[in-house]
């Protein structure tokens, strides 16, 4: 499958900071401009973007306004956003290195939550425990 085949913010690819980092680039807005917008510091931005933290409902919806997309675009890629970028004119090693990237950031995405599941789990039995 070619990079052109996929959808660059589809949940499995992308995250919410992917997104969000793409809406906020593509408005031409740096960090510090939409943090200020927002009424937030620049290192909240940056914790959003980065995948530390999520913004609340009434942030989420004040940002979408401002990116230009919808809020379900934001968190889950579906629904008003961005298109997929243009294919650019890279050799086919790179174009590989990056498929097989973005392939490796799905499954590693897959694990964290199979991780998470697996904590919930060990700290309930140790509830259990007398």
């Amino acid at each position: 499958m070619s990079e052109s085949d996929q959808d660059w913010y589809a949940p499995e690819i992308a995250t919410f900071g992917d997104r969000l980092t793409a809406a906020r680039e593509a408005s031409g807005m740096t960090q510090e401009s939409l943090a200020k917008r927002l009424g937030v510091k620049k290192s909240t931005m940056r914790k959003w973007e980065d995948d530390l933290a999520e913004p609340r409902a009434n942030r989420l919806s004040m940002m979408a306004g401002l990116l230009n997309v919808s809020m379900m675009w934001l968190i889950n890629g579906e629904g008003a956003g961005l298109d997929t970028p243009e294919p650019h004119d890279v050799p086919g090693d790179i174009d590989e290195v990056i498929l097989e990237l973005r392939e490796l950031k799905a499954d590693l995405h897959g694990k964290a939550e199979q991780l998470a599941r697996m904590e919930k789990r060990l700290r309930a039995m140790m509830r259990q425990q007398p």
